[in-house]
């Protein structure tokens, strides 16, 4: 398959958005408000839902949430386990594990390219019963839908 001029290769994309997840977990550890903010999306529709939440569906109801949550100094730190990024255009999907405590949730996390700049518009994670089983590794699971 050739790609049009100035598309980049899907594995640099991945790469990207793989980014932008991490930098997630990033300004959640450091407890980064700012940085939290600056990662959501601006252009567009946004939720998050958190374990035992409603859904949040404004940008200013989600911003004030996580300005809440990381000025709780009782916050645990959150670990991502075993992202496998999904590519479908300019939208992206992260699909990890969280460990937070003693907590192991099922996550995702949507992006959305904004301006060059994939920002958050979906963070979604829910209790998971048991420990997930073995996955094949990433290189041969196929991992773009588009």
């Amino acid at each position: 398959m050739t790609l049009p001029p100035g598309v980049p290769p899907p594995a640099l994309l991945e790469d990207a958005v793989l980014g932008a997840n991490q930098a997630f977990y990033e300004a959640f550890n450091a407890r980064d408000a700012a940085a939290m903010e600056a990662l959501w999306s601006q252009e567009g529709p946004v939720a998050c839902i958190h374990p035992g939440w409603n859904p949040m569906t404004s940008r200013e109801e989600i911003v004030a949430a996580w300005s809440a949550i990381l000025s709780n100094p009782e916050a645990p730190e959150i670990t991502c386990e075993d992202p496998e990024v999904m590519l479908h255009g300019e939208v992206a999907f992260v699909i990890c594990h969280e460990r937070v405590g003693g907590a192991l949730l099922a996550c995702t996390n949507a992006f959305r390219l904004e301006d060059g700049v994939w920002r958050m518009v979906l963070h979604q994670a829910g209790p998971v019963g048991e420990e997930p089983t073995q996955r094949a590794p990433v290189a041969t699971r196929s991992r773009r839908i588009h």
